[in-house]
């Protein structure tokens, strides 16, 4: 895709959408990095319903771990691997307690380190929690850049790499807001809604319908 429809492809999105937000729901930036370790493999949708009850108490990380792993998998069990998360989540929380004062690390470098949090968990922290404009490329993402053309590459980190190059600086804090969500309700995996996608004339998909 050149500049211009890179230009055009985002500028249409953010008139769409000027101040699109995380469709996980948190309460401050511990409860977002839970979340969002528990969003692997889930749906946003699904997660909510599950830290629902959990976050109106427990929303720092020595609250999680008083929690203790039985009680936090008994709010967690409707999501996918609940097992392995809630251990992550409890050796994380311990983690950020002993080696971070309770505080959530504001770098990629740190935050990696962390139990269950991938480069994908930690870049999208860093952006919502700390505005820093990073690409957390995850299926959505990866599907639509490579479909549409804007940036397209064989592996997330490929994406990511090619993504940061080639979004203008003024859309970069919300361009992977503006992308997941175009794939999530647009730009579907079996069957995209071409008919009602905004950058269709931006997009270089060549099994796109009219």
């Amino acid at each position: 895709m050149n500049p211009a429809n890179v230009k055009k492809f985002f500028s249409t999105l953010r008139a769409k959408n000027p101040e699109p937000r995380s469709e996980l729901e948190y309460t401050n930036p511990y409860t977002l990095l839970v979340a969002v370790v528990l969003s692997a493999q889930a749906t946003d949708i699904g997660v909510n319903k599950a830290t629902k009850e959990l976050f109106k108490t427990i929303d720092t990380p020595q609250k999680m771990v008083a929690l203790g792993l039985d009680k936090l998998k008994t709010h967690i069990k409707t999501i996918g691997l609940f097992n392995t998360k809630a251990k992550n989540v409890i050796a994380l929380s311990e983690k950020l307690i002993y080696e971070y004062d309770g505080k959530i690390p504001n770098t990629r470098d740190e935050l990696v380190k962390l139990p269950g949090v991938g480069r994908k968990t930690a870049n999208v922290v860093l952006n919502v929690a700390f505005g820093q404009p990073t690409m957390a490329v995850d299926t959505h993402i990866f599907r639509v850049s490579n479909r549409t053309s804007l940036a397209p590459g064989k592996t997330p980190e490929a994406v990511e790499e090619k993504l940061l190059k080639v979004v203008p600086t003024e859309f970069a804090m919300h361009a992977h807001h503006w992308l997941i969500l175009h794939g999530r309700y647009i730009c579907k995996a079996r069957t995209p809604l071409c008919a009602e996608c905004p950058v269709y004339d931006q997009c270089a998909y060549k099994a796109k319908t009219a």
